[in-house]
C-alpha cells in the first residue's frame, strides 16, 4: 500500500530509498503498516528514543531480512525516514508530517500499544 510519489536517496550500494512526500501520506497505508506487531514495537522503540535509531539496535525476535522487510513497510508508508550515515541506516519517526496530516493519531496509538502490552503482562 506504499504512496505514489517518493522522494529517493542513494544508498551505499547505488539502491534508492524512497520515502513518500508528505502530501502522498494514506491514512490506510500509516494503519496498514502499524497493524504488524513488530512493525508497532519499532515505532513505540523509535518514540521512546532521542533521534534517530541505527537498524542494528532493534532486537527483534525475526529475521535480518524479515526486518528489513518491516523497516521497509514503515518506509514505503511514510511512517519512518531512513537515511545513510556512512554504511549505517538510521532511522527517524516522521512524526511531525504524521501529526500534520492525522493530528493525535501516532501519539493515540503509542499510548493504546503501552496500555496493551501493560495489560498483557500482567494477565500472564
Amino acid at each position: 500500500m506504499p504512496a505514489q510519489k517518493a522522494q529517493k536517496q542513494q544508498s551505499p550500494s547505488g539502491r534508492p530509498l524512497e520515502h513518500p512526500d508528505r502530501a502522498d501520506i494514506r491514512l490506510e497505508c500509516v494503519l496498514h503498516a502499524l497493524s504488524d506487531p513488530m512493525r508497532l514495537q519499532i515505532v513505540r522503540d523509535l518514540a521512546a528514543g532521542e533521534g534517530e535509531l541505527n537498524c542494528s539496535v532493534f532486537d527483534l525476535p525475526v529475521s535480518k531480512s524479515t526486518t528489513t522487510h518491516h523497516f521497509r513497510v514503515l518506509r514505503e508508508n511514510g511512517v519512518v525516514r531512513q537515511i545513510y550515515r556512512g554504511t549505517a541506516k538510521m532511522n527517524a519517526l516522521r512524526r511531525d508530517d504524521l501529526e500534520a496530516l492525522f493530528p493525535g493519531l501516532l501519539d493515540s496509538v503509542l499510548t493504546a500499544a503501552s496500555l496493551q502490552a501493560s495489560r498483557l503482562d500482567t494477565a500472564s
